[in-house]
């Protein structure tokens, strides 16, 4: 075992002092399930609230759905891409058109498109480009091989299937970090939320 010091996120584990604060969180931000009616066209859900999660520096959105399958609604909680706001109709699935806010496979969006929560395998609701201010960019489609070249927010590039789907448009809640702290008594209290 070597000395070194652990990091602040190994150590919200340990309990005592070193807690995730988690009881106000609203739980995991995900796309919907990939299921028949997206495969083969889309849903329509509406933006019933923009809400807080602590300890998440971007915003969250609530969605209500018609459920495909039974008479009831279906509520998801999707990371809110900047321009979208409460009221606003949002559609999911292979036929939904290009506009923010909507979820659509990576291999139907023209190069250039700015995209965030996209996935890496096909149904796994979304993993790259999920903090406040980012996105990745839709670089090139292999259309006989099935994949879809993206760069991350990292500046990285990397290949996903086209049916990896993504949500159109920027993680709301950026520029949050260019605000200095100014003091460590505020980089204390961050941690509190």
């Amino acid at each position: 075992f070597k000395m070194g010091r652990i990091i602040r996120g190994q150590r919200k584990g340990r309990g005592s002092v070193f807690k995730a604060h988690v009881k106000n969180r609203k739980g995991a931000a995900k796309l919907r399930k990939f299921d028949f009616s997206e495969r083969r066209g889309y849903v329509k859900g509406v933006v019933k609230e923009i809400i807080h999660d602590s300890g998440r520096g971007a915003p969250l959105a609530k969605v209500v759905f018609k459920d495909p399958n039974r008479y009831r609604q279906s509520t998801e909680l999707f990371i809110c891409p900047e321009g979208v706001y409460s009221g606003q109709f949002l559609y999911c699935g292979t036929n939904a058109k290009l506009a923010i806010g909507n979820t659509l496979p990576v291999g139907k969006m023209p190069e250039g498109t700015i995209v965030c929560n996209v996935e890496a395998k096909v149904g796994d609701r979304g993993v790259f480009a999920r903090t406040s201010g980012n996105y990745a960019t839709v670089i090139s489609h292999d259309r006989e091989g099935g994949r879809t070249r993206i760069k991350l927010p990292s500046g990285s590039k990397r290949s996903v299937p086209s049916l990896a789907r993504a949500t159109v448009g920027v993680v709301a809640g950026g520029g949050r970090i260019d605000k200095p702290i100014l003091k460590a008594g505020n980089a204390y209290h961050k941690y509190k939320a």
